[in-house]
């Protein structure tokens, strides 16, 4: 088995390279006990389980990245979770979301998640969309909705605060990216994106390593439509591991950050206990891919969210 390498982000911040999703589900049983498998991972992780990094420090100490939301309704479990963890705050990756019916209160969002983790600062804060909809949601209806490019420099101030220590977007296309880069002070640290053998999404990977953004893979699995894939059980066989291993191993091998969620710690062991593939089959693996969308897919009026492929980049 190989060891789970970590990322640099723009900002000189490691990542380690396999993370926790901590999306728990809506129902208010599922959101109530997302704290306890937040936790479970984060001892599952911690040292001397995981291995030995020349500065753990700088690492997150092999910690997995804990992806939240405002949306997810878990800020609080996994702030919780961290602060019961015993584990230095520094060693813990935290990652939050600016939801996109926000986006004229993004400050004021930015706040609300802080005060929900009940934390001094959010390693990594995104925009969760490039779209602005019109949804008031607890919040005062906007009466006019930002373009991409005012939220990213509203992120900007949050960051000059430090209070985020980096910002970046999520579910942002090459087309999208680049109108954020006609007036961006700041290159985003990280796109986050839908990301599986079967939408491998190879060339906006490529633009974003070229722009010095790193890639994070939501739903990287493909849960069981990918997972039960002939080529991927045929490779779970050769290397005698699990199928979700052999796409997380897909994953580092590319080069991209994977956020998997699992409650179990079983899974959640095997999820950083993942095999080195060779070019060959990796290239096998990348070769599955056929740009389904799995997750967040248009719908039958050909929008997603009110915006067409067009509009999304897509």
């Amino acid at each position: 088995m190989t060891a789970i390498p970590s990322l640099k982000l723009n900002t000189g911040a490691l990542i380690p390279a396999i993370g926790l999703g901590a999306a728990a589900g809506f129902t208010p049983e599922d959101i109530a006990g997302s704290k306890a498998w937040i936790l479970g991972a984060l001892k599952v992780r911690h040292r001397p389980q995981w291995v030995a990094f020349a500065n753990p420090r700088e690492t997150a100490g092999g910690l997995p990245p804990l992806d939240t939301a405002m949306m997810y309704g878990t800020e609080a479990a996994v702030g919780a979770a961290v602060r019961e963890s015993g584990i230095p705050r520094e060693e813990i990756f935290v990652t939050s979301k600016a939801p996109w019916h926000h986006m004229e209160y993004i400050p004021r969002s930015f706040n609300e998640s802080l005060s929900n983790l009940g934390l001094d600062y959010i390693d990594l804060y995104m925009l969760h969309w490039p779209q602005t909809v019109k949804y008031p949601g607890g919040y005062d209806a906007p009466t006019d909705l930002p373009s991409i490019i005012t939220q990213l420099k509203t992120l900007e101030k949050i960051y000059a605060t430090g209070k985020a220590k980096a910002i970046g977007v999520s579910n942002f296309s090459i087309k999208t990216l680049e109108q954020l880069f006609k007036t961006a002070k700041i290159v985003p640290a990280v796109n986050q994106i839908e990301l599986n053998p079967y939408l491998a999404q190879t060339e906006l990977v490529e633009y974003c390593k070229s722009k010095g953004i790193v890639v994070v893979a939501y739903s990287p699995t493909g849960h069981a439509t990918v997972r039960g894939d002939p080529l991927i059980i045929e490779l779970a066989a050769k290397y005698k591991v699990s199928p979700a291993q052999i796409i997380l191993a897909w994953h580092v091998a590319r080069g991209v950050v994977a956020v998997p969620k699992s409650q179990d710690p079983v899974r959640q062991k095997e999820n950083i206990t993942l095999p080195p593939l060779s070019a060959e089959d990796v290239a096998k693996i990348t070769g599955l891919d056929h740009g389904e969308r799995i997750v967040n897919k248009l719908g039958p009026d050909g929008t997603l969210y009110g915006w067409t492929k067009e509009q999304l980049g897509w």
